[in-house]
């Protein structure tokens, strides 16, 4: 069945987000055309609100909408640790585990050449400024355990050695509460490879 040219241009835009196929996309179109006008128009507005107001911060790289971001702007963090992550959404992870209390700089993305994601896109320019910066002591990489994350991670480490700056990786291994027969190969050699003495 042909859709109204409105209603598919709407099941195109909802498949934009992450997660959401055609079906799922049209359920949810049907869902605000027909019993949710008024949660669509307020959609509508916090889009539209978001999208003249939010922005990246200059010195990280989290979305905010002030010059600088929450984490920025606190005076208690710790400006010598730099945490690199690929998403804002990693920042929000590692400050729910309420263990970190550095900065962070956000990549919006890995390197990925095929993608024609290059050192420019994940923002290593300014990277290399707040390293420049004399503050930074020891950068986190925190980028995800991927082929992508793992080769992000050497080129951000290798730019910190270039500058006599600590870098660490974040650990990889078997998670709390699971168990080794259920964890797979890579995630066991990992948590092998990165094993630590028994105190």
């Amino acid at each position: 069945m042909q859709h109204a040219a409105p209603l598919a241009r709407l099941i195109d835009a909802l498949r934009a987000l992450p997660g959401v196929g055609p079906k799922t996309a049209q359920r949810m179109a049907f869902h605000l055309l027909q019993s949710g006008r008024d949660g669509a128009r307020t959609l509508s507005q916090a889009l539209t609100d978001g999208l003249a107001t939010i922005h990246r911060c200059r010195r990280c790289r989290m979305l905010t909408d002030g010059e600088l971001c929450s984490i920025c702007a606190a005076p208690g963090r710790d400006t010598a640790l730099l945490c690199v992550v690929e998403s804002p959404a990693d920042v929000v992870a590692v400050e729910q585990s309420g263990s970190y209390r550095g900065r962070y700089f956000v990549l919006h993305g890995h390197l990925s050449p095929l993608d024609g994601i290059g050192p420019e896109q994940i923002g290593a320019r300014e990277y290399e400024t707040l390293l420049d910066s004399g503050e930074v002591r020891e950068v986190i990489l925190a980028t995800n355990p991927t082929v992508e994350g793992e080769a992000t991670a050497h080129f951000l480490g290798e730019r910190a050695a270039e500058r006599r700056i600590q870098a660490s990786r974040i650990a990889h291994g078997v998670p709390i509460g699971g168990e080794l027969e259920y964890v797979d190969g890579g995630t066991l050699a990992h948590a092998l490879a990165g094993r630590i003495a028994q105190r």
